[in-house]
């Protein structure tokens, strides 16, 4: 047994026996109670999980719930669980650490899931503003290939308006010197 485990049996030990001291009276079920509750707290459930509930402690000592709560021990049993000297048994530790992993596990899901989103959201936005740039470049490649044509005098002394004012993407037309 390791130190932590002698200490906890130790002050589960003294509680049950202060327990007895100012109660001489206690009955078989008292009894049985007692030690299905050191049973798993010592880690050596003979019937259940292991884990050290209310319901597992029942079972172990073969008496009802109505029984357990109604008993004396009861009220002890949960001093002692409320005491800070006292440590669970490996498994009940191993299995708050499983939910508290598993509940950090379900907030990375759901960070994951927000951060996803959220960069969908910018591709889009991204890819909205790449096709409003393509758009805008093939209309300077046009306007650029017209205004080779001029400056290879293909068209010697023809001046070309390429757009209107304020009209983006406009057809250019052709106006006389």
């Amino acid at each position: 047994m390791t130190d932590s485990t002698d200490e906890t049996l130790q002050t589960v030990r003294t509680a049950f026996a202060r327990l007895a001291r100012e109660n001489p009276g206690l009955t078989d079920i008292d009894h049985k109670i007692m030690r299905a509750f050191e049973q798993l707290m010592l880690g050596r459930p003979a019937i259940t999980d292991g884990r050290t509930s209310a319901v597992n402690i029942c079972a172990e000592a073969g008496v009802s719930r109505a029984s357990y709560y109604r008993s004396r021990v009861a009220k002890v049993i949960k001093e002692i669980f409320n005491s800070p000297a006292v440590h669970r048994p490996e498994t009940d530790e191993l299995r708050q650490e499983i939910t508290r992993l598993k509940q950090s596990g379900a907030q990375l899901r759901r960070d994951k899931s927000a951060e996803i989103r959220e960069l969908r959201a910018t591709v889009a936005a991204y890819a909205n503003q790449i096709q409003v740039l393509a758009l805008r470049n093939a209309d300077l490649e046009k306007d650029a290939q017209l205004l080779r044509a001029q400056l290879d005098g293909r068209d010697a002394g023809v001046i070309m308006q390429l757009r209107e004012p304020g009209q983006p993407g406009a057809e250019p037309q052709l106006t006389e010197p």
